[in-house]
């Protein structure tokens, strides 16, 4: 699909000046980063914006102390050579406070860095499964990302904006006293400068976030193309050329429109800046003949050109910056406004989880349908889940198994109807404690490219360290046999993206992830098909073993092979997201339904 072309007037200035509402919310973060180092940037550039001034003067002296002793019988260097010390220190002093800057702008820039990546990180956490999985919510997401590292700019920015505005009023109550009429002629020389900041302020930001999505699409594009997941499929379906072309395609579109902006801008730059230049150097004229006609002196003249170059430079400079900073304020009102998401429902009650299961769970008339959408997934669903019993979900794809296991965890709040615990609706429970009710393994449990420990000890990571219940969970799961089958053991790196990792074949992994389950000694246990990549045999094996390592606790199994889910207490067969039918093996297949017609149809396929 061709993108639309850009509009340059999406963001215009005022919107982009009211996006410096969160500068101080920024600075704030920021100093509780680190408030020495904060303190001590901050006193640096308070003493280097008095230098410039400083260090005008004192060459100025050191002018008309020359034309002096040239005009003396005897000339005298004392007082010369004290001005030229004077100036050496200045000159020491400010290159060892712009070091001194410059090393605690990069310390506290990467500590703030750190602590923004895991404030996103924790803030994605809290956020609930429907915010995740939705595409606008991706694209705040990927706007609170970009610019980690810039928002470290953004702050060298702005104290550098505050520095040189201290620089600007020091040197312009000088040129004052001197001569009033370089001030006129100094703001004529800028102001060219501000008009061209101000018509392209907010455009940078403007395209890049008109391009979310697309450079979402791109990472994926570059991912697809070029990884060890993906590989196969390409070479195999020698898809390569169809998405480089895909990403190229993209990529010259964007380039296209940034080009398109680029040259706009440096065009009407060039014009501005000849404007600019005359004011400059008609103000440069004006000194050189009141010097020629003996107002100024040598001395005069080297202070006040110095200091009307300097202040020309500081103030483009600080208007040019300025445009920067509004333009990094967009992305940081982005990041601001992703950590100040609500959460999306009000499923966090304050009461306390029951020690253990007495009753169980019921489902009462619930019905649940993605937000946006009219299409139920489920609805009218009605059942009980006792407290101790194997619980085994059935149906085709789409039936709704899966869907009824996020509402189980309250990941999700039912559109309709409502999920009880002991009697008491789940939504009245703190949903973290609520969660850490459940031992859950799903089908497309996340493969992390960590260490073999780290992969078994994510079902329950407070115990990373717990040497004796890694070794239960993988004794249980049988990850023991993949734990010995691999070099380094427990610390055997995961995965090929880093040296020194291996791959694990499927049923590899699932037994890995089974470990997960075991190292949590949850209230309830929850699988959905997480030994899909086993055969029947091994399948079978693995779920009578979980049969018998966790009598007492309450258990849903989803499994498409019917030899398996019938070792469940009661099977619960779902049909367009309905409860079509409920009961043990025995019972289901003697009545003639949906769930006897699969089952004999997948015993034939073993005749």
């Amino acid at each position: 699909m061709a993108k639309k072309g850009f509009q340059p007037d999406k963001f215009s200035f005022k919107e982009s000046v009211a996006a410096l509402k969160t500068v101080p919310r920024f600075f704030v973060e920021i100093y509780h980063s680190n408030r020495i180092l904060f303190t001590v940037n901050a006193l640096c550039r308070l003493v280097s914006a008095l230098l410039p001034l400083a260090m005008l003067w004192v060459g100025k002296l050191i002018v008309d102390e020359v034309v002096l002793q040239m005009g003396a019988e005897k000339a005298s260097y004392q007082v010369l050579l004290q001005w030229v010390l004077l100036e050496f220190a200045l000159a020491v002093s400010s290159d060892i406070i712009a070091r001194t800057t410059s090393y605690t702008d990069g310390l506290l820039g990467d500590q703030y860095s750190i602590q923004s990546s895991v404030k996103i990180i924790k803030k994605t956490s809290d956020l609930n499964l429907s915010q995740l999985e939705d595409a606008d919510f991706y694209d705040k997401l990927e706007r609170a990302r970009q610019q980690t590292t810039g928002r470290v700019g953004l702050m060298s920015n702005i104290l550098t904006q505050v520095q040189d505005l201290i620089v600007v009023i020091s040197l312009m109550a000088g040129i004052v006293a001197f001569e009033p009429v370089l001030i006129i002629l100094l703001l004529v020389s800028v102001i060219p400068t501000l008009i061209n900041e101000i018509k392209f302020s907010g455009t940078s930001y403007s395209l890049a976030r008109s391009w979310t999505q697309e450079r979402r699409e791109l990472d994926y594009l570059r991912y697809a193309g070029a990884s060890d997941v993906t590989a196969k499929e390409v070479k195999l379906f020698g898809l390569a050329g169809y998405l480089a072309s895909r990403f190229e395609k993209l990529s010259w579109q964007y380039y296209a429109d940034s080009k398109s902006l680029s040259k706009r801008r440096a065009l009407w730059g060039s014009g501005f800046n000849i404007v600019s230049s005359l004011a400059y150097y008609g103000a440069y004229i004006l000194i050189i003949f009141k010097t020629v006609g003996g107002i100024f002196t040598l001395g005069d003249l080297t202070f006040l050109s110095g200091s009307f170059n300097n202040l020309r430079g500081r103030i483009q400079g600080f208007f040019i910056r300025f445009t920067s900073i509004t333009n990094s304020a967009l992305y940081l009102q982005d990041y601001f406004d992703f950590l100040d998401i609500k959460i999306g429902d009000s499923g966090h009650g304050k009461k306390p989880m029951p020690a253990e299961l007495k009753e169980g769970f019921k489902f009462e008339n619930v019905g649940f349908k993605y937000p946006g959408t009219d299409i139920w997934v489920v609805r009218g669903i009605n059942f009980e889940f006792k407290a101790g019993e194997k619980l085994a979900f059935v149906g085709e794809n789409g039936a709704g198994k899966t869907t009824l296991i996020k509402l189980l965890l309250n990941f999700y709040e039912p559109t309709e109807g409502c999920i009880y615990l002991d009697g008491t609706p789940i939504n009245e429970f703190d949903r973290a404690e609520y969660q850490e009710y459940f031992g859950v393994i799903f089908q497309d449990f996340v493969k992390f490219e960590l260490t073999m420990r780290e992969n078994i000890a994510v079902g329950a990571i407070s115990a990373l360290d717990d040497q004796q219940r890694i070794n239960s969970a993988s004794e249980k799961s049988l990850a023991s046999e993949v734990i010995n089958a691999v070099p380094d053991g427990l610390d055997q790196k995961l995965g090929r993206r880093f040296s020194k990792g291996t791959n694990l074949s499927g049923g590899q992994w699932q037994k890995v992830a089974m470990a997960r389950a075991y190292m949590k000694d949850a209230e309830v246990l929850v699988l959905d098909e997480p030994t899909s990549a086993l055969d029947a045999r091994a399948e079978s094996e693995t779920f009578d073993r979980f049969i018998n390592l966790t009598k007492g606790k309450s258990a849903i199994i989803i499994s498409h092979r019917f030899s398996t889910v019938r070792i469940a207490d009661r099977i619960l067969v779902l049909k367009d997201g309905k409860v079509h039918e409920l009961g043990t093996h025995e019972e289901l297949m003697a009545s003639p339904k949906l769930y006897a017609e699969l089952f004999n149809l997948q015993a034939s396929g073993y005749i």
